[in-house]
């Protein structure tokens, strides 16, 4: 009787601890991987971070240069179960016990907010006719021809810091609120 009720107490607490990590993973804070290049120099590929959760949680409007998980499933709406799944998954998959997601966030910088006019031109990005001053980018961006787009609302325009090995909204688009997971906060 006493094994059963030390079985019993060990399993209740291994399973409050999974259920408040669980809680803060979803709305608090998360580590994630970075995977690629996209972001050097600023960050190397498996590098890892710890994103806040709470800009997501609260819906508010991210800030010029912050880095930014997304989903990057953009192409689909996000629902609310995707929040309480992912990091399921992720977790389970940690343990070997179900295979690895199928699908990435990717890290970005948020380089236009809704209503911005972002001009691309001379290798450079211009925001509502501004050049910007860009001392986080690997090297010069280099295209083809010129473009312009308007950022719509309720969405964001990201770019990787490695311009020339980026798939970003260039390719992809503006990216709406709700594929934003999180802000980084730090670098581990």
């Amino acid at each position: 009787m006493k094994l059963l009720n030390e079985i019993y107490d060990w399993t209740v607490s291994l399973s409050t601890a999974f259920v408040i990590a669980l809680f803060i993973n979803i709305l608090v804070f998360q580590p994630t991987k970075v995977v690629g290049n996209s972001m050097q120099p600023t960050l190397q590929d498996s590098n890892y971070i710890i994103v806040s959760k709470i800009s997501h949680t609260f819906k508010t409007e991210p800030s010029y240069n912050d880095i930014v998980i997304i989903d990057s499933r953009v192409n689909r709406d996000r629902t609310w179960k995707d929040d309480i799944s992912a990091p399921i998954v992720t977790y389970l998959s940690a343990l070997g016990l179900t295979s690895a997601p199928d699908h990435d966030v990717w890290v970005k910088r948020i380089i236009g907010k809704p209503g911005d006019t972002l001009e691309f031109k001379n290798h450079r990005v211009y925001r509502n006719g501004l050049a910007l001053d860009e001392p986080y980018i690997k090297e010069a961006m280099s295209y083809t021809s010129d473009m312009s787009i308007t950022v719509p609302p309720a969405h964001v325009f990201v770019l990787g810091d490695n311009r020339n090995n980026s798939s970003d909204s260039r390719y992809i688009g503006p990216v709406k609120f709700d594929h934003i997971l999180g802000t980084m906060v730090y670098k581990l």
